[in-house]
C-alpha cells in the first residue's frame, strides 16, 4: 500500500478528483493507476531534465502493473510552454494511437503541467489526464485547479483551457532532487497563499521555513495546506470570473517580468511572483491601503528564502517601464483595456482592484526601477 501523508478532494461534482500527497508515489503510481483507470492506455509527457531523474521510476511502475504507454520527452525551460512544443505533444499522442479514452500523463514542472494539460484539452476534442508534479511550484499551485494553456508572444499564458486533471500524484521525494534554486521559486507559491487571506498560515511559514526547505514533515504540511486553499478557491470559482483572480496575486507584475526576460532562466516564473508579491505590497503602501511594515516583513520573508525581491535583483538589463507597461496591459486580468491589480490591505488581506490608474503604475514601476 502506498504511503499516503495527505488526501485533498478536490469536489466539482462530476469532475472531482483527489490530490495524493506522500513520499514515493511515483513508485506506486503503476498500482494506482491500474485500480482507478482500469483499462486504459497512457502518454507520458515530460522534459529531458526530469525524464532523467524520474521518468525511469515512473516507467518500472507502470511496467509492473501490466500498463502500456508511450512517452514525449521536452526540452526543459519555459520557452517550451509553445505553440510548437503544443504541435509536438499532440501530434505524439495521435502517433501513439491514444484514444480518447486514454490518458495523458503530465509529468514535470508547471510547464509542462500546464502544457500537456492543455494537449490533453484539445487532443481529439478532450482526454483525461493526470497530474504528477515534480516541482514545488507544481505541487502547490500549477497541478491543480485544472488551468492549462501556453505563453504567446503576445504574453503568458493567454491561451489555454480550464481542463481539470482526473487526478494529483505529489510524490515528496521528487522535491529532493531538485535545485535549490527551483525550490525556492516554488516557495513563493507557497507564501502567496498566506499572503491572500491566511495571515496564521503565513506565521506559520516564518516558523518553519527552515524545516520546510530541508524536507522535514513541515513540507508536506505546507504543501497540503496550499492545495487545500486552492481546491476551496477553485469550487468556488472554477473559471477565475471572481474570487480565483486573487490567486494571482504578485502575477501581474511578474508576467510582465517573464516577458521581459523572454521566459528565460534569467527570471523563474516563481521568482517573478516573489518580485511581483513585494510589488504589489509596496504598491499597495504607496496607495495609503496597507501598512508599511507589511510590506517590509513580505520583502524581509522572500528573501530569507533566497528569493529575488526587487527589479535590480533580475541578472542584466530589463526594458524601459513603458515596455514593463505593455507587458501589463496585456495581463489576463484587463478588462476592456482597464488595468485589474490584486492589491491588499495587509498581510493575508488582499482584493481585486479595478481600474488602476495605469499613469500610477507606470510612476511607481519608474520609481522602483531605481530603487
Amino acid at each position: 500500500m502506498p504511503q499516503i501523508d495527505h488526501t485533498v478532494h478536490v469536489a466539482l461534482g462530476e469532475r472531482a478528483y483527489d490530490i495524493l500527497i506522500g513520499p514515493r508515489l511515483l513508485e506506486e503510481a503503476g498500482a494506482i493507476l491500474a485500480d482507478r483507470f482500469p483499462g486504459r492506455r497512457f502518454g507520458i509527457v515530460t522534459d529531458e531534465t526530469v525524464a532523467k531523474a524520474q521518468l525511469p521510476r515512473l516507467q518500472t511502475a507502470l511496467d509492473a502493473a501490466g500498463l502500456s504507454y508511450s512517452a514525449i520527452v521536452l526540452p526543459p525551460g519555459e520557452a517550451t510552454k509553445s505553440y510548437s512544443a503544443l504541435e509536438q505533444v499532440v501530434e505524439g499522442l495521435l502517433a501513439a494511437r491514444l484514444e480518447r479514452g486514454d490518458l495523458v500523463i503530465a509529468l514535470g514542472g508547471g510547464v509542462i503541467g500546464d502544457l500537456a494539460g492543455f494537449a490533453a484539452a484539445i487532443t481529439r476534442r478532450g482526454m483525461d489526464f493526470v497530474q504528477m508534479p515534480t516541482s514545488l511550484l507544481a505541487q502547490v499551485d500549477s497541478s491543480v485547479g485544472g488551468k492549462t494553456g501556453i505563453n504567446s508572444p503576445q504574453g503568458k499564458n493567454l491561451v489555454g483551457a480550464f481542463h481539470q486533471p482526473r487526478l494529483v500524484l505529489a510524490d515528496l521525494s521528487t522535491l529532493d532532487t531538485l535545485p535549490l534554486r527551483q525550490f525556492a521559486a516554488g516557495y513563493a507559491e507557497v507564501v502567496k497563499y498566506g499572503l491572500i487571506d491566511d495571515p496564521q498560515f503565513f506565521e506559520w511559514l516564518e516558523a518553519n521555513r527552515s524545516e520546510i526547505f530541508a524536507g522535514g514533515p513541515a513540507r508536506g504540511e505546507a504543501i497540503a495546506r496550499c492545495c487545500a486553499h486552492k481546491a476551496r478557491v477553485v469550487i468556488e470559482d472554477e473559471t477565475e470570473t471572481g474570487v480565483r483572480a486573487l490567486l494571482n496575486l504578485g502575477h501581474t507584475f511578474g508576467h510582465a517580468l517573464e516577458k521581459d526576460t523572454g521566459y528565460s532562466d534569467r527570471l523563474l516564473h516563481g521568482e517573478g511572483v516573489s518580485i511581483g508579491m513585494v510589488l504589489a505590497h509596496g504598491f499597495s503602501t504607496r496607495l495609503g491601503l496597507a501598512p508599511g511594515q507589511d510590506a517590509s516583513r513580505v520583502e524581509n520573508h522572500l528573501k530569507a528564502a533566497g528569493l529575488p525581491t526587487r527589479l535590480a535583483d533580475i541578472p542584466g538589463e530589463i526594458g524601459s517601464t513603458e515596455t514593463l507597461m505593455a507587458a501589463v496591459a496585456q495581463d489576463k486580468k484587463v478588462q476592456r483595456g482597464a488595468l485589474t491589480f490584486i492589491l491588499t490591505r495587509g498581510i493575508g488581506q488582499a482584493f481585486i482592484e479595478k481600474n488602476v490608474d495605469p499613469q500610477v503604475v507606470h510612476g511607481y514601476l519608474e520609481e522602483m526601477r531605481s530603487a
